[in-house]
């Protein structure tokens, strides 16, 4: 298995993700499956499952992303954070190698006609090998990583298997990341630059934790990145509910997250949707020039009667996205 690594001395580097870990002989790195094993870097779960599931795109989120459409979801335990507020911190926080085997090849047979493959609900950067040889066995499917947008250089040059990639981009603040996640601001922000660039179709997700991250400067400062890279970068603004080691924060109210939206479409955001609330306006997708419903999202219903070719039905505008 050729893993993102080099040797250094009796240590290995990894160059999975921005932490880069030098990992002496018998110890692991932050994410806890990645091994110095006498001299090579063994990922330890690589074909052990730890969450399998056929997941809504929405759910990823993706909502210009093949909209409507299924995806098989796999993801390990492990994770190059240690996010106080994860809401799967049972498989991410997890240091015990567990998981059902399952190969590449188990998977396509499990995927069967699915079209795309997630590789989602911890950290898909530390399993990257393994995601990596998943999209070789399955070389007609999409591949979308969820991921807290935390990958090396290294990785990024290796992404060309990857369609779409949801980042978290938890904070606009260092001090958030450095408290709460153990990692820094900055590599996010250059890699979120990065794949763009590279073309890969980007989402963004922020969690809104009262008392956090949820200042109006801080999420104009948010907007204002995602302006700056590419304003038809949707921007997921979900609620917070507590979770983990953050118990004591109070559940975000709707209206932060309406506040939230009303200062991303007021620093010219084209598109800006609210989760982990029922508000089918607020999650449905518009045109940004002629406000025609392009795709309505009413819970687990999905249509897209407004769009035709990738272009609002009513003016003919141009709306980003992977459609087919």
């Amino acid at each position: 298995m050729r893993t993102l690594s080099k040797k250094e001395n009796l240590s290995i580097r990894c160059l999975a993700c921005a932490h880069k870990c030098l990992i002496a002989e018998g110890k692991v790195g932050i994410c806890g499956v990645r091994k110095n094993v006498k001299g090579v870097l063994d990922l330890l779960v690589y074909g052990k499952a730890a969450a399998v599931h056929v997941d809504p795109i929405e759910k990823k989120p993706l909502y210009h992303f093949l909209p409507g459409s299924n995806i098989f979801s796999i993801g390990t335990v492990g994770c190059n954070f240690r996010c106080a507020f994860c809401q799967n911190w049972g498989i991410s926080q997890e240091r015990k190698v567990i998981g059902t085997p399952l190969s590449p090849k188990q998977v396509k047979e499990a995927a069967g006609s699915i079209s795309s493959i997630a590789y989602t609900y911890n950290e898909p950067t530390i399993i990257f090998e393994y995601a990596r040889d998943i999209a070789k066995a399955n070389p007609k499917k999409k591949h979308v990583f969820v991921s807290n947008g935390y990958f090396s250089e290294e990785a990024i040059k290796a992404m060309d298997f990857v369609d779409a990639i949801n980042i978290d981009l938890k904070s606009f603040s260092d001090d958030f990341y450095k408290k709460h996640c153990g990692a820094r601001l900055d590599p996010i922000l250059n890699n979120i630059k990065a794949v763009h660039k590279k073309g890969v179709w980007v989402e963004l997700t922020t969690l809104l934790i009262p008392g956090e991250n949820d200042s109006d400067k801080e999420l104009g400062e948010i907007a204002r990145f995602i302006k700056s890279v590419d304003k038809d970068i949707p921007w997921h603004i979900s609620g917070f509910h507590p979770d983990f080691k953050m118990l004591e924060k109070p559940q975000t109210q709707l209206k932060d997250l309406m506040r939230a939206y009303d200062i991303a479409k007021s620093e010219g955001l084209s598109y800006v949707y609210l989760g982990n609330i029922r508000s089918e306006e607020h999650n449905s997708t518009f045109c940004p020039k002629c406000h025609h419903l392009l795709i309505s999202r009413a819970g687990l219903s999905v249509s897209t009667e407004g769009l035709k070719a990738g272009k609002c039905s009513k003016c003919n505008h141009s709306i980003k996205g992977v459609w087919s």
